[in-house]
C-alpha cells in the first residue's frame, strides 16, 4: 500500500506539472494578444469593481508570477506586475477573475465565507498532517503498533482535502462572474472572450488536479488505516 501512495503521488505530481506548464504557456500566448478596450489589468479590475458597486476594495501590484489573489481581510485585489500593467487578454482575464472573488465577498457568497473560516484551521492541519501520518506509518512499519497516531494524521489531512474541494466552486464561480462581466461590459469580445475563457479554464484545472490528488491520497491513507485496524 505504501508503494501505491508513491505511485499516486507521482501520478498527480506529473499531472499537476503538466497543467501548470499548459497554464503558463496559455498565459504567455494570450499575453501577446492585446485587448480592444486598451485597458490595463489594473484598469479592468477597477472598472469591474465599480460596475458591481464596490468602492472599498483597492487594486494593488504585488511581486511574483501568477501571484494574483484577492485578500478579503484587507479588501485588496493583488495583481502580479504582468497582470497589473498588462494590456492583453491574459491580464484582463486574471484581473477580472480576482475581482470575481471581491464580488463574491461583497455578496457574502456562502462557499467563500466557508473557505475563509477554514483558513486558520487548514494552516495548522496542512503543516501537521503529513508529519503525523509519516510518524503513524513508521509506528505501523516497526512492529505493527497502534494505528491511532495515523488516524489523527488522517483526520487532519481530511480537513485540507475538504478545503481543496470547497475551493472548486469558489474558483469556478469567480471565473463565471469574470466571464459574464467581460462579455456584458464588452471588455473582451469575439476571439478575445474565447481566449480569456480558455485561460481561466486552465487556471481552474490546477485546482481540480489538486483536489483529486488530495482525495486520492486521503483514500490511500484510510485504506491503510482500515487494513491495520483489522490486524
Amino acid at each position: 500500500m505504501t508503494f501505491g501512495i508513491i505511485v499516486v503521488s507521482l501520478l498527480f505530481m506529473g499531472l499537476g506539472m503538466l497543467v501548470q506548464f499548459r497554464l503558463k504557456s496559455k498565459f504567455a500566448e494570450y499575453g501577446k494578444v492585446p485587448v480592444s478596450s486598451g485597458l490595463s489589468g489594473k484598469e479592468v479590475a477597477e472598472k469591474m469593481l465599480r460596475d458591481n458597486g464596490i468602492y472599498d476594495v483597492k487594486v494593488i501590484s504585488v511581486d511574483g508570477f501568477l501571484s494574483d489573489h484577492y485578500n478579503p481581510l484587507n479588501k485588496t485585489v493583488n495583481l502580479s506586475p504582468d497582470v497589473y500593467a498588462g494590456i492583453n487578454v491574459s491580464a484582463a482575464a486574471v484581473a477580472a477573475h480576482e475581482c470575481g472573488h471581491a464580488v463574491q465577498h461583497a455578496a457574502a457568497y456562502s462557499m467563500l465565507t466557508l473557505r475563509s473560516k477554514l483558513v486558520p484551521v487548514v494552516n495548522i492541519s496542512s503543516q501537521l498532517s503529513q508529519w503525523i501520518i509519516i510518524i503513524g506509518l513508521g509506528f505501523l512499519g516497526f512492529g505493527g503498533g497502534n494505528p491511532t497516531v495515523l488516524l489523527v494524521g488522517i483526520i487532519l489531512f481530511a480537513i485540507t482535502t475538504l478545503f481543496t474541494i470547497i475551493t472548486l466552486p469558489v474558483e469556478f464561480d469567480a471565473s463565471a462572474r469574470a466571464l459574464q462581466w467581460l462579455d456584458s461590459s464588452h471588455m473582451a469580445t469575439g476571439t478575445e472572450y474565447d481566449k480569456a475563457k480558455d485561460a481561466l479554464k486552465w487556471a481552474a484545472l490546477t485546482y481540480v488536479v489538486a483536489a483529486l490528488a488530495s482525495i486520492a491520497m486521503l483514500v490511500q491513507y484510510i485504506l491503510i488505516y482500515q487494513g491495520r485496524s483489522r490486524d
